[in-house]
Formats: structure tokens, C-alpha cells, sequence
């Protein structure tokens, strides 16, 4: 299939893959085609790692002068002593910084939806979802001609529906009906961002297609990248009764416990995190087929995750190995992505004969 037919959008609207907004240094985050621009916030990130480095020189500097001082008018003992105690309290701080803003960390929502499939070629229904909890969500509905299947799209934890266009029209062009819905406190959807509010969310927009459209649970394909790939599955789990076709999970954590301790090894994360999203203990229990899709070029999220997530699904399920960065892989290596999932659908059609 070439990728030459497959719509695109304009450079204007395709995020900017040498930048980084200043939180992505602290917790990744994702979007198509490029980490997002955040704004006036976001700075080249050559620019930033110079400065950064810089700013570590400066704290350095000035810790040697201070232990310089107190060396000069005390004794060794009071001057190691001074230091244990300036390392415990920059610890401490650093900790308890990490505890009080873990929500901002990993929630990096942008409010302004600039583009639509539309700027792209591309037919699409703008739908509001509502939510059990009164929340009312943002979402596209994007069919194809003669689709067998529908792809139920939950997206990573940067920006909003309208960074995923480049996806939206792979899925299209590939002959797939999807929903790409925003959670709750994204673009122009209601509320605020949780860990359970993001799960509603997805089995909201679950809801909406196989009760408002009518469409089987056996030919939804549940597809997560990144946070998405725990919410997904997390989801996916409650699903007892009417399982979907399969769970497609790419370039996800298997916890964010797992991530949070891979960023601060130094950090005791397992005591205060306050959110779970554990992807791997999720896909144990699901009742359906589970793909997995990971780049070992993945400068973000490990890819022993990806081979860990996978490892705990149950059969019948598959691995792909994908090329390339984070949030660049996919569309850098177009023709390798588009094969992955010609072969996830030849591999669904297999099963569900």
C-alpha cells in the first residue's frame, strides 16, 4: 500500500518534532508525529538541554562555594555533616515536588483544538459523548467505506484529538471505521483529568459505539498509545461479558509505578505514587486477543516494557516491532507501520472466523 495516498497535514499543523514542552523532561509525553509545542512554554530542546545544563553547573558552583565556606571556618566533621544534611534536604524537596505535582506531570492536556480531519480530506462526525459521572466528551467519528472493523482510539497524555490526525488518516486509508474521543479536561471535553475519570471516559465512548451506532463488540479494536495503552487496557479488563476483537496496545508502560521508578531510580515512587495505570497487570485478564506494538528506538518508554506487557497476555496474541522514535516511529517509518497493521487485521480475521 503506498504511502503516497495517504492525506497529511500541512506542516503548520503537524506537531514540531525537535521541540519539547518543559514537563516532558519530567514525565514523557506523546503526541503524533512529534512531541507537542506547548505554547509559548515550548523551547527547542537543544536550547533547553544547554540551558539546563547550565543551570546544574551554577547549583554545582554554588554548593562547592558553601562547602568551600564551611570548610574554611569549621572542621571537617561539621563540614560532612553540612553536607549530609544539604543532600537530605534537596532530596526531601525534590520528593515531595515530585508527590505534589505527579497530576501536572502526567496529565498534559491542551485546551485549543486547532485542526480537524477535515483540514486533512477527511469526512468525520463531531460527536459529544456523555459520561455516567455528567461529564460531557469531545470525540470524532471517522468511517470507511465497507470497514469491517472500528478502531476505538484512546489516545497518550499530551494535547488532544486534533495532534492525531496523521493516525486518523493511516486508519482511514488502511479501511477502518475509528473514534478518537478526548478525556475528560482534554480539547474541548468537560472536567478534569483522573485515573478512574479516564477509564469512564473510554467505556463511555465504548458504549457509544456499540449502543448509539450499533456496531458488534467483536469488531471494535481497542487501540492505546502510551497512556492510552494502560487506559486501554484497563478498560478492556472490565469488559467480562462481551469481549472486543482484540486490544492493540503501542509503545505503552507497564505501570506508572514501573515508569515513574525507570525516570527517579533514586526515588522511593512505589510510596507515593498516587496513580496506578498498570497496563501489564491489565492484560492478564483480559477475555480477547492481545497485540502489542513497541519501538526499541524508544527513547521515552522502555522497550523491555513492551516485551514485558506482552509476556503477560494470554493466547492467541502477537508482538510488532515498530522503528523509530517515541512519537516520530510510526509516521517516519510509514511503510513498516502500515505493514504492522495489515498484519493485525489478517491476524483478527484469522481468529474471528
Amino acid at each position: 500500500m503506498s504511502s503516497d495516498h495517504i492525506p497529511t497535514a500541512e506542516p503548520r499543523q503537524r506537531p514540531d518534532s525537535d521541540t519539547l514542552g518543559i514537563t516532558s523532561y519530567l514525565m514523557p509525553c506523546d503526541g503524533d508525529s512529534g512531541t507537542l509545542q506547548w505554547g509559548k512554554l515550548a523551547i527547542q530542546k537543544r536550547d533547553f538541554e544547554m540551558v539546563r545544563t547550565i543551570l546544574w553547573l551554577l547549583i554545582a558552583a554554588m554548593l562547592a562555594w558553601l562547602v568551600w565556606q564551611r570548610l574554611r571556618k569549621g572542621s571537617v566533621m561539621t563540614t560532612i555533616g553540612f553536607i549530609g544534611g544539604l543532600a537530605l534536604a534537596v532530596y526531601l524537596t525534590l520528593a515531595i515536588l515530585l508527590f505534589v505535582f505527579q497530576h501536572k506531570l502526567l496529565y498534559i492536556p491542551w485546551r485549543q483544538v486547532e485542526s480537524t480531519p477535515a483540514d486533512i480530506g477527511l469526512d468525520f462526525e463531531d460527536v459529544r459523548i456523555a459520561t455516567p459521572d455528567g461529564e460531557h466528551l469531545a470525540a470524532w467519528y471517522l468511517p470507511a467505506q465497507n470497514a469491517e472493523w472500528t478502531i476505538l482510539f484512546c489516545h497518550g497524555n499530551a494535547g488532544n484529538i486534533g495532534h492525531r490526525l496523521d493516525t486518523l488518516a493511516i486508519f482511514h486509508e488502511l479501511g477502518l471505521n475509528c473514534l478518537i474521543f478526548d478525556y475528560r479536561g482534554y480539547g474541548q471535553s468537560t472536567g478534569r483529568p483522573t485515573e478512574e475519570g479516564t477509564l469512564v471516559d473510554a467505556l463511555a465512548a465504548y458504549r457509544w459505539l456499540t449502543e448509539d451506532q450499533q456496531i458488534p463488540s467483536e469488531s471494535i479494536l481497542w487501540f492505546g498509545r502510551s497512556l492510552g495503552g494502560a487506559v486501554a487496557a484497563q478498560a478492556v479488563a472490565r469488559l467480562t461479558e462481551k469481549p472486543p476483537a482484540a486490544l492493540v496496545i503501542e509503545s505503552a508502560f507497564t505501570s506508572f509505578v514501573d515508569i515513574g521508578s525507570h525516570y527517579y531510580p533514586w526515588l522511593p515512587v512505589r510510596w507515593f505514587a498516587r496513580y496506578a495505570y498498570n497496563t501489564k497487570d491489565a492484560v492478564q485478564t483480559v477475555a480477547c486477543p492481545v497485540v502489542v506494538i513497541h519501538s526499541p528506538d524508544d527513547e521515552m518508554i522502555p522497550f523491555d516494557m513492551g516485551r514485558r506487557i506482552y509476556e503477560a497476555g494470554h493466547d492467541p496474541k502477537r508482538f510488532f516491532e515498530l522503528k523509530g522514535a517515541h512519537n516520530e516511529g510510526f509516521f517516519e517509518n510509514l511503510a513498516l507501520y502500515q505493514s504492522i497493521w495489515a498484519e493485525i487485521i489478517d491476524f483478527l480475521t484469522t481468529q474471528h472466523k
